[in-house]
């Protein structure tokens, strides 16, 4: 890892019917309000990225976690679902449940995949950046 701190820049620039996002090396997103807030759907909105980057967080920090650990797993999927409600007369995300299905080979310690996705959901950088409560729900299977 590179040392502290670091800096992320994107661009948003709004074009007829979308924003774009660029930044520095990666390909163009584009994005647009979602069907809740009158948009047209069918385009990632800010809710559904910053969604999406707490499962995509938690998933990178999970892999980093378990290899550190030596878990051994096949399969894992996180689904993530954000509430957005108004509270004291402002919108935010009040909720991120974060729903894991972690598949072990036979014979892999369950004790230890606890371990190693409560601490993957303590350090997860996204999750731990937002002052909406996180839940995490997990299923493992061998």
């Amino acid at each position: 890892m590179l040392p502290l701190p670091h800096h992320y820049v994107v661009t948003a620039i709004p074009v007829v019917g979308e924003i774009h996002l660029i930044s520095e090396g990666l390909s163009p997103l584009s994005t647009e309000a979602p069907v809740e807030f009158d948009g047209p759907g069918g385009l990632w909105s800010p809710e559904t990225m910053l969604v999406g980057a707490a499962a995509d967080c938690f998933a990178i920090t999970f892999r980093g976690v378990a290899r550190a650990s030596h878990l051994e797993w096949l399969d894992m999927r996180c689904a993530a679902t954000g509430t957005l409600d108004r509270v004291d007369g402002v919108m935010r995300f009040t909720t991120i449940e974060l729903h894991v299905h972690l598949t072990l080979a036979e014979g892999i310690d369950h004790g230890l995949a606890h371990r190693v996705l409560d601490k993957a959901k303590r350090s997860c950088l996204i999750t731990n950046s937002m002052n909406a409560e996180v839940r995490l729900e997990a299923t493992i299977a061998s």
